[in-house]
């Protein structure tokens, strides 16, 4: 991300900032690798290591199924009949040693502050709308958001009413962040990007909290939750400034790279993390060469495994698959279009599909509780009938 500042910040960083009581802000340096990564400082009005009380939850990280016959796999997550807030409604499906994936169907506002100190997160909004509430501000939300939450943030998500907002998310072991191909050596992203910094929106407002009491900031850390119980409002930030913020990109920003023939999947991308990336499908114009075949080839996932989430109008090269899906193609065999959907594309101008596609480039795992949302069928719909 670019430079931002919000709210009140010194002049110089690590000196005297004082209150109008002439005691001091407390100044918090938050960063990544160590430091030598991206970084925000913020000042608080009390010290965010103001903890009353600890505690272990549990483990957070999901039961894995046994290892099976190596297969295409459809999971339909509009099954799912969990609801909840934005913490209580996940659903893990599928995961590995880099990253968890699911879904939640969220229609409460989180009873209490979470972060995650393992890694980044990134929320899909498939449908719904409301407000993320963070330690940095508050950013507002709506269908085809990508909010993506930087490791150690405080957030709750608040959604609208009784809307309910449904979420593709990713927890991450790692930072997510623009493809590196798409900036330059100064951090700015290229004319060829698909996407520009005018696109990303960062926090809109920042509402400072001085409440004393206690207040409960669930924490993901080693593998574990944890409740931290502060002695003060977590939002408790007069300003801050830096390269560290969660911010939100809308899928309807991104624009198509197309061509003359077929393009492949890295076209799509949007975003990457330590062994896996992100992609978006969006309506786009199909290949214009006179031969063009404009579904995909077959092909196979020789070193990623690849899942897709349906979120609107028909993927061109799939059939009988509902929105709010998940497919999985695995590394080890090839996969393609089915059945009649090459020749049907042959002629066909555009495409109104959109959906998110994750590429793993190690073997994503299937959680035991998601093979009731499973078709055991999938595997078999390129058998032609």
């Amino acid at each position: 991300m670019f430079y931002r500042q919000m709210g009140r910040i010194p002049h110089k960083r690590h000196t005297m900032f004082k209150k109008d009581d002439g005691s001091l802000f407390r100044e918090q340096v938050m960063g990544t690798r160590g430091f030598s990564g991206t970084q925000s400082i913020l000042y608080h009005h009390h010290m965010p290591t103001e903890v009353v009380n600890a505690a272990l939850i549990g483990s957070y990280i999901p039961e894995y199924e046994e290892q099976k016959s190596l297969k295409h796999r459809l999971f339909l997550t509009n099954k799912t009949v969990n609801k909840g807030d934005a913490l209580g409604a996940r659903e893990y499906i599928l995961g590995n040693q880099d990253l968890l994936i699911g879904t939640a169907s969220v229609n409460e506002p989180m009873k209490s502050y979470y972060r995650n100190g393992d890694g980044d997160e990134m929320l899909f909004v498939h449908y719904g709308s409301g407000k993320l509430e963070t330690m940095f501000g508050t950013l507002s939300y709506r269908a085809g958001d990508y909010l993506i939450i930087p490791i150690g943030t405080i957030f709750r998500m608040i959604p609208d009413g009784k809307e309910v907002t449904k979420l593709l998310f990713i927890e991450s072991f790692s930072q997510i962040t623009t493809p590196r191909r798409y900036r330059n050596e100064y951090g700015q992203l290229l004319e060829h990007s698909p996407f520009c910094e005018r696109d990303f929106r960062g926090p809109e407002i920042l509402e400072t909290f001085d409440d004393k009491g206690e207040f409960e900031v669930v924490t993901k850390s080693r593998g574990a939750l944890h409740s931290h119980i502060l002695g003060h409002h977590p939002f408790d930030v007069v300003g801050w400034d830096g390269y560290l913020y969660p911010w939100a990109f809308n899928v309807e920003d991104f624009e198509p790279i197309t061509g003359r023939v077929h393009q492949p999947p890295p076209v799509h991308q949007t975003f990457e993390g330590n062994n896996f990336v992100v992609c978006s499908f969006v309506p786009r114009l199909f290949d214009y060469h006179p031969e063009a075949i404009p579904a995909p080839y077959y092909h196979s996932n020789v070193n990623s495994d690849e899942l897709l989430y349906y979120v609107k109008g028909n993927f061109m090269s799939r059939k009988g698959v509902q929105l709010e899906s998940i497919t999985l193609h695995p590394s080890g065999i090839p996969h393609g279009p089915h059945p009649g959907k090459t020749e049907a594309s042959i002629g066909k101008k555009e495409t109104l599909e959109l959906a998110v596609m994750i590429d793993t480039f190690h073997p994503l795992k299937v959680v035991k509780s998601a093979n009731i949302l499973e078709d055991p069928d999938y595997m078999f719909s390129w058998v032609e009938k």
